[in-house]
């Protein structure tokens, strides 16, 4: 499969500070790979690079084979589109979108060929005479991308597009990209902040922190298999206890919190006995008044202080007795907990396999 994108051991500087520190990854045609981190971690300073509005300090930057050093960024094989979509407010929808094509010099009758082909493809058909403010968000944010497309770029960098939509067509146009992504087979880097963006959406997401790459992998694996504490604190919920190791014996691990628990687990890399670590676990992953006979199960009592409701993704926050530790424990859908109320002793537990462990 063709690499079309490849940085190796890019670097940026400004001044004393390091916003990008030695990062080297690679995206092959037609993946959707995101870059996933918080504000200030580097990334749209990355994604600048890329774009050829930045040059690197060290380091190299390939599209399909080709270094971009010194090359300006409208010689370069990508688009970016930004949070604001900077459509023309003047021009119609099929202006806006032939604007680039017009630039080239190309003519009017592949012009009007290419702009139809490009609408089709992004399902927004016999729009070419629509005015941009007779569109919704999530329309213009085709717009956008058909204008990058008709283009045919070899990378579609996109810098947080969806950041300015109201939350429901927030959620709706993550769908509509990933089948749009598909569709065309382009392929797309995208930055963002919102870590529900980039496991939806994206073959591969390489977690950003402090100008490095924590982890590049699958959702599915950055998820159930963290590498670093940033990346289990970071991707998705967790419930995190600081602790000791007490005993470590082939890969089982006997860890003793702050608030005095006992947790044993399995696996978790090499570890001694007092060692400082934190251990993290997914609210999904605690059992609600589990059986007390369950071989390998570490069940304990906790204090319900709210209820938090919200549909499928409802949670239980609680306390262990005489710990302001707070949890969070998923309500399964399967079954039905109406009984519970604020303020109930209940027992929770987890299976050993279900946390992961990191030297503090």
């Amino acid at each position: 499969m063709q690499v079309d994108l490849s940085v190796r051991s890019v670097t940026k500087k400004f001044g004393a500070f390091t916003a990008v520190r030695t990062v080297s990854f690679d995206v092959m045609d037609g993946q959707f790979f995101s870059i996933l981190g918080p504000s200030g971690c580097g990334k749209t300073t990355l994604l600048r690079m890329i774009a050829g509005l930045t040059e690197p300090t060290e380091g190299d930057i390939d599209i399909r084979g080709k270094s971009m050093l010194g090359i300006p960024p409208n010689r370069r094989p990508v688009n970016l589109i930004f949070q604001q979509l900077a459509l023309f407010p003047m021009m119609n929808v099929g202006d806006n979108i032939a604007f680039g094509l017009q630039r080239r010099g190309e003519k009017k009758r592949d012009i009007r060929k290419k702009v139809g082909a490009i609408l089709d493809r992004v399902d927004l058909s016999g729009f070419e005479n629509k005015k941009i403010d007779q569109l919704s968000g999530g329309q213009k944010q085709r717009v956008a991308i058909a204008r990058c497309l008709v283009l045919e770029p070899a990378v579609l960098l996109l810098d947080e597009p969806l950041g300015a939509l109201d939350l429901k067509l927030r959620e709706q146009m993550k769908v509509e990209l990933k089948k749009l992504q598909n569709k065309v087979g382009t392929t797309f880097v995208y930055i963002t902040h919102d870590q529900s963006e980039a496991l939806v959406m994206s073959d591969y997401v390489a977690v950003m922190n402090e100008g490095v790459f924590e982890q590049i992998d699958t959702p599915s694996k950055l998820y159930s298999s963290p590498q670093t504490p940033f990346v289990a604190g970071f991707v998705g919920d967790s419930n995190t206890w600081s602790g000791r190791i007490r005993d470590c014996t082939d890969g089982d691990l006997e860890v003793e919190t702050e608030d005095g628990h006992l947790f044993f687990m399995q696996g978790g890399g090499e570890f001694s006995p007092n060692t400082r670590v934190d251990l993290f676990l997914r609210p999904e992953a605690m059992l609600i008044e589990p059986d007390a006979g369950v071989a390998g199960l570490n069940r304990f009592e906790v204090v319900v202080k709210a209820i938090l409701f919200d549909g499928a993704n409802s949670r239980l926050l609680a306390n262990p007795p005489d710990s302001d530790e707070e949890l969070l424990i998923a309500l399964p859908q399967n079954r039905q907990y109406d009984y519970i109320r604020a303020n109930d002793s209940i027992a929770v537990g987890w299976h050993r396999q279900s946390g992961v462990c990191f030297r503090k």
